[in-house]
């Protein structure tokens, strides 16, 4: 498929007039939407300032490619826009952005379709295409010169395997990006280019969306000097093991080839011993972490790997939950008189089982992330233990670390082991030792003070005063609507589900309150101060009535975005005071999800109610204050 078959003329606009990012974005997704390639303007909005929170796709060299693959796609597309006062797009290397290439995939892209939009990402390397495009005067000599350089499949798979220029020793490389479209190919190209330059032959295998292309063989892993990993998203590691290993941001493979190549060359790089093992080595990108993190954000990214796949059963188990009480709060109980089949049922499925399930896997993720496979089953099986125990959300974040790293040890301790038995250490040693080494600890060790302190904790909340709760209350909302789906607003949730499962359900309705404000609040303000916002934000207004009642706090974000300094205050103080009056009137709420939807098993359904919507209300009244009213053009 030919690039210019998802760039057309209706989606090309040759005159930027926003000099900032967030509107250039704004901008961007408006050609899409007219050019009726969305059919979600918001939520495809939303994918793309997500991409662009884990770090920018201002990759310099005046480029952008902000990018997202969602189901808000119809077909797939590219938008081109063009500055030629430039954009202050937060470039790797500081420079205003001049073209912007937004790229719009579908959830179900084929490979044409995503290999037409990598191969895009390619060709924005040359300096002359991006010479041309600056200075090109319509939108059909835009499309021609794309043309021009774009090249079939089976062109770029001929030169790809055309021997390389020199025989300094052949280097590998692997880039990868969390999306797989733009970043990976980019970073690859960057490489090769640089390769050539300077008379090394290079192999670079690629992890896009439309899946591995390239792959390194294990001939060619042998006899590389050694291997340059520019990823943002985890790969295949263990077939190095031995390897000099160079690991980087994929970033790092598109600003700095020639660094990497040099590095490369020289074997300026630690032996990979495995996954979990590292090397007292370390680089400019970070000492003893992968991808160049630190060790707080890296704790944050296998925390996070639990949570989110913990959120599945926290949702779908909570909601069945909060659908038995239909039927009354105690209908799954065959002594009650409202007792009911279904609702049982109901309950059974979704809290007896589903939520009994989250502790075991919110350790078994963290676990996983952090020693790959093989730590899954011991993080589960403490985690399991934790919940048993009666040791809570704690205990389970405690046994996901500890079997981690217990997997980590024992893949160093191992490491003597023939290759010809490296075989048994997944199927036998690893899960054997991991469990048991584990389960004792977690057993005779840390069970039992864990659940002492969750029992502490679970008294101490319930003997606070009305201050203190309302105080508490006012934090735990605040928090909901700081970051909207950050770090901050899963820290303060994952405390809710915690005091949840500890049998304290005042902290949650907090949560859920302050959580809940913050789109309502935008979408009241929409409806009733409708000057102070565009025709399409008053249409995106209606969504988060929506997205509020349904607990989804991110329905806040496009709006966030595109005005923080006004929005994000407004926001959270309608969050805290909604958090702080649902600990006023003492409101209990025993469902982790559901939004408004399970106000009535709370204990106070009116009081949690008028909780919130007086939050909402705070949030729009003040937006309606502090934004400046907006003339349409």
């Amino acid at each position: 498929m030919k690039i210019t078959e998802l760039l057309t003329r209706d989606t090309i606009h040759l005159n930027i007039e926003s000099k900032e990012k967030e509107n250039v974005i704004d901008e961007m997704v408006t050609v899409l939407d007219k050019a009726g390639r969305l059919n979600d303007r918001e939520a495809y909005k939303a994918a793309i300032l997500n991409r662009e929170s884990q770090s920018s796709t201002g990759i310099g060299e005046g480029i952008a490619i902000p990018h997202a693959k969602t189901a808000s796609v119809i077909n797939p597309a590219i938008a081109f826009g063009r500055s030629k006062e430039g954009v202050d797009y937060e470039s790797l290397d500081g420079q205003p952005a001049h073209l912007v290439f937004m790229i719009a995939a579908t959830e179900g892209a084929n490979n044409t379709h995503l290999e037409a939009l990598s191969r895009l990402s390619t060709l924005l390397m040359r300096e002359e295409i991006r010479k041309q495009l600056l200075e090109a005067e319509s939108e059909d000599a835009i499309i021609d010169i794309i043309n021009q350089h774009d090249k079939d499949d089976d062109e770029e798979e001929e030169q790809e395997e055309q021997a390389a220029p020199s025989g300094k020793g052949k280097i590998l490389a692997v880039t990868a990006c969390p999306t797989g479209i733009a970043h990976t190919f980019m970073a690859a190209d960057a490489l090769k280019e640089k390769a050539k330059e300077l008379g090394v032959d290079i192999k670079v295998e690629t992890n896009g969306s439309s899946g591995i292309k390239h792959k390194l063989t294990a001939q060619e892993i042998e006899d590389a000097p050694a291997i340059i990993v520019a990823a943002d998203k985890q790969v295949e590691m263990e077939r190095f093991k031995g390897k000099h290993v160079l690991q980087v941001p994929v970033t790092a493979g598109i600003r700095r080839p020639q660094e990497l190549i040099e590095k490369a060359v020289n074997q300026d790089a630690p032996i990979y011993e495995g996954s979990g093992g590292g090397s007292a080595s370390s680089n400019e990108d970070g000492p003893k972490q992968k991808s160049g993190t630190s060790i707080g954000s890296t704790f944050y990214k296998h925390l996070m790997s639990g949570v989110s796949n913990m959120l599945p059963f926290v949702v779908g188990g909570g909601i069945l939950v909060a659908i038995s009480f239909f039927w009354g709060i105690h209908s799954a109980d065959p002594k009650d008189p409202t007792y009911n089949t279904f609702a049982a049922a109901l309950n059974f499925i979704g809290g007896d089982n589903a939520l009994k399930l989250i502790v075991a896997v919110l350790a078994g993720f963290i676990a996983m992330s952090i020693a790959d496979r093989p730590g899954f089953a011991p993080g589960m099986v403490g985690g399991f233990m934790a919940t048993q125990a009666n040791a809570g959300f704690l205990g389970g974040l405690i046994a996901g670390f500890l079997a981690g790293y217990v997997v980590v040890l024992l893949k160093k301790l191992f490491v003597f082991i023939p290759q010809t038995l490296d075989g048994l250490k997944p199927v036998l040693i690893y899960p054997l030792l991991g469990i048991f080494i584990t389960g004792v600890l977690m057993q005779f060790v840390i069970n039992t003070p864990v659940a002492a302190f969750m029992n502490f904790l679970t008294n101490w909340l319930e003997s606070l005063g009305t201050g203190n709760l309302v105080l508490m209350g006012i934090i735990l909302g605040g928090m909901m609507a700081i970051d909207m789906g950050g770090p901050l607003n899963k820290a303060a949730f994952t405390f809710g589900i915690a005091m949840i499962g500890a049998g304290n359900y005042a902290p949650h309705a907090a949560i859920m309150a302050g959580g809940m404000a913050p789109p309502l609040g935008i979408a009241l303000a929409t409806t009733f101060f409708k000057h102070k916002f565009s025709k399409r934000d008053r249409e995106a207004g209606i969504t988060c009535y929506f997205m509020g009642a349904a607990f989804v706090t991110e329905g806040a974000i496009p709006f966030a975005a595109a005005d923080p300094l006004r929005v994000i205050p407004a926001a959270v103080i309608g969050s805290a005071v909604a958090g702080g009056l649902t600990e006023f009137f003492r409101v209990t709420l025993p469902a982790p999800h559901g939004g408004i939807f399970v106000a009535f098993i709370t204990n106070h359904p009116l009081l949690y109610l008028m909780s919130i919507v007086i939050g909402a209300v705070v949030t729009a009244v003040i937006l309606g204050i502090v934004k400046k009213p907006v003339v349409e053009k």
